[in-house]
């Protein structure tokens, strides 16, 4: 019902350029991880009791990844890493958390930040994965 009467009075297309350039960096990233041998599980996963979400949940092999997207279309912005401070951290944590109660203790586990660079007028993308030993 609400999304019938947001989607009356703002549009379909209500996200912002910035949202639209952050879900084609998502896009890009489940897809390159992919390809790289990941298992990926969850996408935009959000806990009930938590606030934020985990954008994407995989596997490397035997280890859990919680990834985090950043996606940039210059370089001359802040970095990737830098974007996550310590008030996501804190958000990726408890979410993870939450994740991470409904399997085995003793469960192998990383947090990734996935770095994308998109140059929108060349067809260079970059993508850059760090694993971030922020727990």
């Amino acid at each position: 019902m609400l999304d019938r009467i947001g989607d009356r009075t703002l549009g379909k297309d209500r996200e912002t350029e910035h949202q639209k350039t952050g879900r084609r960096g998502e896009e890009e990233a489940y897809f390159r991880l992919r390809k790289l041998g990941y298992v990926m599980v969850a996408r935009n996963y959000r806990s009930p009791r938590r606030r934020g979400e985990i954008d994407l949940i995989g596997w490397d092999g035997d280890v859990l990844c919680f990834v985090e997207v950043k996606t940039r279309t210059t370089r001359d912005v802040k970095p990737a890493e830098a974007a996550v401070d310590h008030d996501k951290r804190y958000e990726l944590r408890a979410v993870a958390r939450e994740y991470l109660r409904r399997l085995p203790s003793d469960l192998n586990w990383r947090f990734h930040v996935a770095r994308f660079t998109s140059k929108m007028r060349r067809a260079t993308r970059t993508l850059n994965c760090s694993k971030m030993p922020f727990l």
